[in-house]
């Protein structure tokens, strides 16, 4: 045999030893990874034949995969040892609850995870974070991150909510439902803005600045004066109108009576109306209907039209108000002017016949008037002192305030950005001379 085939011959046979030894530990740990056999080569046999031929070797490398199950008989047991101790291990651990409705995953919440969700504000003022805020501070925090929406003066923009005004509404037939008008607990105020206010950035708030802007609310509410400081040692001292308007809800037992099933026997022949709506238009429409009763009053088309003729006669009477006072001293085409310039303060202020005080006072005859006189209307205490020394609005004083009202006077309730041109100035002041 050729030297070559000698050499070829023993790397085969030991390629078939290794392989059987792989073979022979891929089965005895193919279930349980961790646990693994190992071959250790055969002894050679003393008998074994001496001579040193190819087929001798090749005999050798078929017997040797025979001979590693007995070298390795001691891995089925360390595998059943294994598999012993961890079933131990898993006796050992502590059992979970496998209640109905539950899954027995997860662990009880920890307190702390648990107190950084409890954070409401109960109406007895439970659980209120330690700080403060007084109204001003409120003010600025307010003009950053809700006057885009609610206002400057908390009255609303567009869709968004109104915080303020609104008091003696609840009765009416379209209801102005505010936190000075309708909202029983302060902490409801507080609970909301700390919880999910700014809009969009929610929870972004200090609990001082969320203090300030309760503060700051509760002032635009004419509830509390402009030095007050609203702090969780303060904050039951604040008593909100509507707090006595709520009752307990005893429809179980108070309307019981109702509940009971249907009659559906000895039904009518036909429904007919008999009242409509007077507030929204949601009474079917059916032509020439023109119902009355002692109930229902005039007929439909007199009660639709009726409430359009008050609206007509005041605007009549606003159009004529300008011509009707107009005096040597008014420009009357730079009053006309004012009066566009003017729908910029209408959302708070009004002025003609049956003017009322609303988030702004009324402004007839406040031009000459004595500042901070308007009756019914609560100042500023800084606005207020300007008019107990006697100070007036002059046109020079007006056309000040007007540009930037908080360098005019910084602890002012008008939180209007101000009119930056000087011609529209004017023409508003222009325009309130028509008023007296």
């Amino acid at each position: 045999m050729s030297k070559s085939l000698k050499l070829y011959l023993g790397a085969a046979a030991g390629t078939v030893v290794v392989l059987g030894t792989a073979y022979a530990a891929a089965n005895s740990a193919v279930d349980y990874p961790e646990v693994t056999a190992t071959y250790t080569k055969p002894v050679p046999q003393a008998e074994a034949p001496a001579a040193d031929s190819g087929a001798a070797v090749v005999a050798k490398a078929v017997e040797a995969p025979a001979a590693a199950p007995a070298q390795t008989a001691a891995a089925p047991v360390q595998v059943a040892e294994a598999h012993q101790a961890r079933t131990t291990a898993t006796d050992a651990m502590p059992e979970v609850s496998t209640e109905a409705g539950r899954f027995g995953l997860g662990r009880a919440a920890l307190p702390e995870e648990v107190a950084a969700w409890n954070n409401d504000i109960m109406p007895d003022g439970s659980n209120l974070p330690v700080g403060s805020g007084d109204v001003w501070t409120g003010d600025e925090v307010f003009a950053d991150h809700c006057a885009s929406c609610h206002g400057d003066f908390a009255e609303g923009r567009d869709n968004w909510p109104k915080l303020a005004g609104g008091q003696g509404t609840l009765a009416d037939k379209d209801p102005l439902k505010t936190v000075g008008s309708y909202w029983p607990y302060l902490s409801t105020t507080f609970d909301y803005i700390r919880r999910s206010m700014p809009f969009g950035n929610a929870q972004s708030l200090s609990d001082d600045d969320v203090y300030a802007i309760t503060a700051y609310i509760l002032y635009s509410n004419d509830l509390v004066d402009d030095d007050f400081v609203l702090s969780n040692e303060t904050f039951m001292d604040v008593e909100m109108p509507n707090a006595e308007g709520f009752i307990v809800d005893d429809r179980e037992t108070t309307e019981a009576h109702f509940w009971t099933e249907p009659c559906m026997e000895n039904c009518k022949d036909s429904v007919e109306i008999t009242m409509r709506a007077s507030v929204l238009d949601v009474t079917p429409d059916e032509g020439e209907d023109t119902a009355t009763s002692e109930e229902t009053g005039p007929p439909v088309e007199e009660q639709a039209a009726a409430p359009q003729a008050e609206p007509v006669q005041q605007a009549a009477a606003e159009e004529a108000a300008p011509e009707a006072q107009a005096g040597a001293s008014i420009d009357m085409a730079l009053a006309a002017e004012g009066e566009g310039v003017f729908k910029k303060c209408k959302s708070c202020h009004q002025v003609g016949d049956g003017a009322k005080n609303r988030t702004g006072p009324m402004l007839n005859g406040v031009v000459g008037a004595t500042i901070g006189q308007v009756e019914g209307f609560k100042y500023s205490n800084d606005m207020a002192a300007l008019g107990a020394a006697g100070r007036s609005w002059t046109v020079e004083d007006l056309n000040a305030f007007l540009e930037k009202p908080k360098d005019f006077l910084k602890k002012t309730k008008m939180s209007f950005a101000g009119l930056r041109k000087e011609e529209d100035r004017l023409a508003v002041i222009e325009y309130l001379k028509t008023f007296r």
